[in-house]
């Protein structure tokens, strides 16, 4: 298949036509949101949904989102809304929240995996939501990446991963937020999240009073997903990454840095500003690792993540060594994608002891202190 290719800086009126009327004609398009960008198809029409899935390799009892342009649009997907439903929409549609719903009879199992909720969204974004308006349907759309692999925050890594298998990339630039919208049951009689994203846990609480966080967001496979993300390894590198939790983390994750070092092991590192900075005196001038930064705060962890992990796999590291952050405000979003991208091989950092909190097969380097 060839993949059409609209840069919207130039003639962005024909392109968008263009883009809507490959949907119109059930074939997929990826465009930009205000998170990540997102392959899109008619997402009442289950042999277009298939489609997404054949292009993404996605597992097809993982559910979409459908993207819609206008509030009301979700009155059509579904059999009612909660008061929580409705409260979430009137506060923060159009943007980064999904609300999961009791589902209209017109919404095809390929879109909900067979359950009886869909998820839906109003993205913020004013290429996405010209689109969706143009196509003149609901948008299922999942990120526009091949499964299990980092999202797309950009039309040049939608392309490495999705050229020749979809219809056309909307190039509508970079994307502000840079992780997946929150997603937030709100058939359970607690609302409760999901997914973490940009919209915060502390602004949920804010809205509805008391939120709970599902258990399946802990990767246990035996629970079937509701929502994108939650059941696979997803967000993940082409090598191993461990990621280094706990009020010590900086400095364990720099002597074992050291000692990969001395053993000439090929390795990434994932960290914030001022550690990347003391990292990069401690080894000098080393060919064989590349140390990313991902700025200073978790809004610039969020924005950055994906695009530094596919930096990643174009430097063909043996492992990579990362650095979270405590779970405050974006630090819950930006956890969950990295522990997935890790497949929960979890180190924790305390009182100059590092201990094995999930995952085996560590090297030996990475524990000792």
């Amino acid at each position: 298949m060839e993949t059409k290719y609209w840069d919207l800086k130039k003639n962005p009126r024909q392109a968008m036509e263009e883009a809507a009327a490959l949907v119109r004609a059930g074939e997929v398009v990826a465009f930009p949101t205000e998170t990540v960008y997102g392959l899109g198809a008619d997402g009442l029409n289950g042999a277009a949904v298939a489609r997404i899935f054949a292009a993404k390799g996605r597992p097809v009892d993982n559910p979409l989102i459908l993207h819609v342009a206008r509030k009301e649009q979700v009155e059509t997907l579904t059999t009612g809304l909660s008061a929580s439903a409705r409260a979430l929409i009137e506060t923060f549609w159009p943007g980064p929240l999904t609300v999961v719903v009791p589902k209209a009879p017109c919404v095809p199992d390929e879109t909900s995996a067979g359950l009886d909720t869909v998820a839906v969204r109003m993205p913020s974004h004013p290429v996405a939501n010209a689109f969706i308006a143009a196509c003149g349907c609901p948008i299922a759309a999942p990120s526009a990446n091949l499964s299990g692999k980092p999202s797309p925050t950009n039309a040049a890594d939608v392309a490495e991963d999705m050229d020749g298998k979809i219809a056309g990339i909307l190039d509508g630039g970079s994307c502000g937020i840079g992780v997946e919208s929150t997603v937030v049951d709100t058939t359970s009689p607690i609302p409760t999240i999901l997914r973490p994203g940009g919209i915060t846990r502390e602004m949920l609480e804010n809205l509805l009073g008391a939120v709970d966080i599902d258990p399946a967001l802990a990767g246990n496979p035996a629970l079937r997903p509701k929502a994108p993300g939650m059941k696979y390894r997803h967000y993940a590198p082409a090598a191993p990454l461990y990621l280094y939790e706990g009020d010590e983390a900086p400095l364990c994750l720099a002597r074992a840095a050291e000692r990969a070092a001395a053993k000439g092991v090929r390795a990434g590192i994932l960290c914030d500003a001022v550690t990347a900075r003391s990292l990069r005196e401690r080894l000098g001038r080393n060919p064989s690792f590349l140390i990313l930064s991902w700025g200073r705060g978790k809004a610039d962890l969020a924005e950055n993540l994906y695009t530094l992990l596919r930096d990643f796999d174009r430097f063909h590291p043996q492992l990579i060594l990362g650095m979270g952050v405590d779970e405050g405000g974006m630090g819950l979003a930006v956890m969950n994608r990295l522990r997935k991208a890790a497949g929960f091989h979890i180190l924790q950092a305390r009182d100059g002891v590092v201990t094995v909190q999930g995952g085996t097969g560590f090297p030996d380097y990475l524990l000792a202190e």
